[in-house]
């Protein structure tokens, strides 16, 4: 173990893996349609009541797939599918002593938000602000 940064190096040990004067390959860039895609029929599930279901399985299958940023999106539109349908399902439930009549307006925003804001980030080409988040 080296403790002065000034020592000469230990045969065989490796002291810096950069190689700065190579020049880099620029990041391919991103394919952000089927993200905004997904949104597109996130959105769209208000008028079809289906393609909510078709959107989370094209971001399960694209999931992993692509830089950080964009798998950050899929990850956000996972959550917002399941978390959304958590909310449904309580706010249906809730119908029955009539609480439920604007919780589920207050569901249908926070979906819209969720939407809105995804497709702002991918627009930015940054990940949602929040993906770990239950709220907007």
């Amino acid at each position: 173990m080296r403790h002065n940064a000034k020592e000469e190096p230990i045969e065989g040990e490796v002291v810096n893996e950069r190689v700065h004067d190579e020049p880099r390959e620029p990041a391919p860039k991103a394919d952000t349609t089927v993200a905004l895609v997904v949104y597109a029929l996130y959105l769209a599930n208000f008028f079809t009541g289906f393609t909510v279901i078709v959107g989370v399985i094209v971001s399960y299958v694209y999931h992993g797939n692509g830089p950080h940023w964009l798998d950050e999106h899929y990850r956000y539109q996972i959550r917002t599918f399941w978390i959304g349908l958590l909310y449904l399902s309580v706010a249906s439930l809730l119908t029955l002593v009539l609480i439920g009549f604007p919780l589920l307006l207050a569901v249908a925003v926070w979906f819209i938000v969720r939407c809105v804001k995804g497709f702002k980030g991918i627009q930015e080409k940054r990940p949602p602000s929040d993906v770990n988040g239950w709220l907007l």
